[in-house]
């Protein structure tokens, strides 16, 4: 491809398939690729001649030698009903300029950090979860996922068992992280959405930590729109202060790129 190209061609080294509405794949990574944790990026495939793109996040680590993404499988949908079927060895094209307001260097110095998923929002913060560096600033990371099916529960071993088991992340985490799975269609320990647990204060007194605070509490946003706006709107209640743009700090992040304007 033209070194000018925006995109780079790149192939896909596995896929996996979580139930009938969930897949993740891992992809190869250009040498020159940069991102930082909780950032997206732009990818597809040729459609008619022309590339046919989204927006996906990172669920990898920059520090990783290769990409991985989280989708949903959307009926009918033009990107994913092709993106499903690929297999290794299949190209992919991979955006070259990574983006995203999701980014630990954007929050104030803090005690606490709630990452606050719902459905495929959970992938930036795989990556966040990855990154070192969130472990030497907070201490504590709460990785909330909400999801309406058991089955929906993408990554709940990585995250319970692999990661803490990591050679290198065992050292790090030790008692730091946090997991806080909730389904709303199915018999569960927690069962409520995620803006319930925020209003009744169960967010916090169901894993024994103190009310949410912006003294010293920091949160990250990253679900469908509606999600994000509500969680917003009780974060301001509450006398939390959004970062307004990139480079900006501020009590609580959101990713705006996919929220509704």
């Amino acid at each position: 491809m033209n070194p000018t190209s925006p995109y780079t061609i790149q192939q896909i080294l596995t896929i996996h398939h979580w139930n009938d509405r969930l897949f993740s794949f891992r992809t190869t990574r250009d040498p020159g690729l940069r991102f930082l944790n909780g950032q997206f990026v732009l990818l597809g495939l040729i459609n008619e001649g022309r590339p046919l793109l989204r927006a996906y996040s990172f669920v990898s680590a920059n520090h990783d030698d290769f990409l991985e993404f989280l989708s949903i499988k959307v009926p009918g949908g033009p990107l994913t009903t092709r993106l499903q079927k690929l297999s290794p060895g299949d190209e992919i094209l991979i955006g070259r300029k990574p983006t995203g307001t999701l980014l630990l260097r954007d929050l104030k110095p803090g005690k606490h950090l709630y990452l606050l998923a719902t459905g495929t929002g959970l992938a930036p913060f795989l990556s966040i979860i990855q990154d070192p560096d969130c472990y030497l600033r907070f201490e504590q990371i709460i990785l909330f996922h909400g999801v309406r099916t058991i089955c929906d529960l993408a990554y709940r071993d990585f995250i319970t068992r692999e990661l803490p088991a990591h050679d290198y992340y065992s050292g790090l985490i030790d008692d730091k992280l946090v997991y806080f799975p909730s389904v709303t269609r199915e018999a569960f320990e927690h069962s409520c959405r995620i803006t319930e647990l925020i209003e009744n204060g169960r967010l916090c007194s169901d894993i024994g930590m103190p009310p949410l605070d912006p003294a010293h509490d920091r949160v990250m946003i990253c679900g469908n729109p509606g999600m994000t706006k509500d969680c917003a709107a009780q974060l301001d209640r509450m006398g939390f202060s959004v970062s307004p743009h990139i480079g900006a700090q501020g009590d609580y992040l959101i990713e705006r790129a996919f929220v509704e304007k």
